[in-house]
């Protein structure tokens, strides 16, 4: 790794200060020499062909890029990315990443974990790194199943399923990851699915940009046992009628001929789904990405139907600027040793309140 000796100035994206790649690269050099092992047509391999597609426009040395991952399927990504890597433990990817990111500001940091992983016992550290804003990007790979377990629910399943630990059909309301990331004030939040190359790249491409914690959901197919979960979302004739592409600065519009439309309902304040006419076509929202305020992004992401995925929204629900959390602990840092000189570790360790042992 690149030494790091030399102090690194605060006050920038941490992606200002990851050093450059000296050559030209190529999907190819992201490629690591580890056997691919999912199950034959898992969507986890179309995620890992994008990533490593995208990671040239990085420009990034490798040696700068580390991937963490938790416990799951997804979680065995760093072995197939010819970068740094972590395999880390169960649900405290973000955890980790978050050392490592707030320690190491020349490295470009990215967490993979799936539904289980982040949002079971890893819940608490995912929504800690959202509010604290490190400086990461986390990619949250959706099945709506444990995978690897082999076929039990997951915090996302929905209610009714019936898996391997719910023969009578899941009892618990499932989480929407998207609505957790922006109730715990997360700056950039975006969902994508696994089979639209050139959207998933996209939404990709637009986290990497953020500075910092940039959440990506991603709808991603276990073809063992949950196949089909997102089928309504990726045929093609079903798509039309049921996925709200979300483009900033656009209209809020979808459907055949783009005859649906969202809107606000003036009794509520709540969004709806209503068709266009031209009565109402003034009404149509037109989506913003970086309004301050959540609110109209958390309202977009409760159109989803749980059950049947209709009116789905996907791309970049909110995306602002807030202070970097590594960055602002590097100021600290910097204030600190200005003002008191150079720390003595042991000194702190020990305290003020300790004792002399005699024998």
């Amino acid at each position: 790794m690149p030494n790091t000796d030399q102090a690194l100035p605060t006050g920038l994206p941490a992606l200002q200060l990851v050093p450059k790649a000296e050559a030209k690269q190529s999907m190819k050099d992201f490629k690591s020499d580890q056997e691919v092992r999912w199950c034959p047509g898992c969507g986890d391999y179309a995620v890992l062909a994008a990533v490593q597609g995208f990671m040239p426009e990085l420009g990034l040395a490798k040696e700068n890029i580390v991937f963490v991952s938790g416990i799951g399927c997804s979680s065995r990504f760093p072995y197939y990315m010819n970068t740094y890597g972590m395999h880390s433990i169960h649900g405290r990817a973000p955890a980790i990443a978050t050392g490592l990111a707030s320690s190491r500001r020349d490295l470009s940091v990215w967490v993979v974990t799936g539904d289980g992983d982040a949002l079971s016992i890893g819940g608490n550290h995912l929504i800690h790194a959202l509010r604290r804003n490190v400086n990461l990007k986390i990619l949250l790979f959706n099945n709506r199943i444990y995978g690897l377990t082999k076929g039990q629910y997951s915090p996302t399943s929905e209610v009714g399923k019936i898996t391997k630990s719910t023969p009578m059909g899941s009892l618990d309301a499932p989480f929407n990851p998207v609505s957790l990331a922006l109730g715990a004030e997360a700056s950039f939040v975006a969902r994508t699915v696994d089979s639209d190359r050139k959207h998933l790249t996209g939404v990709l491409r637009e986290a990497a940009a953020h500075p910092g914690t940039a959440l990506v959901e991603i709808y991603q197919n276990c073809n063992i046992f949950n196949d089909g979960a997102f089928e309504v979302l990726k045929d093609k004739d079903k798509a039309e009628n049921a996925v709200i592409r979300l483009e900033h600065g656009q209209p809020i519009r979808f459907g055949t001929g783009q005859s649906k439309g969202v809107v606000r309902d003036p009794a509520t304040g709540d969004l709806k789904v209503v068709e266009v006419t031209a009565e109402n076509e003034s009404q149509v929202l037109v989506h913003d990405a970086h309004a301050a305020s959540p609110t109209t992004a958390f309202a977009l992401s409760r159109l989803a139907d749980p059950d049947t995925l209709h009116q789905t929204p996907i791309g970049v629900l909110r995306s602002v600027e807030r202070p970097v959390y590594d960055t602002q602990m590097a100021e600290q840092l910097d204030t600190a040793v200005e003002q008191n000189g150079k720390g003595d570790l042991a000194a702190l360790l020990a305290g003020n309140d300790n004792w002399t042992v005699v024998g």
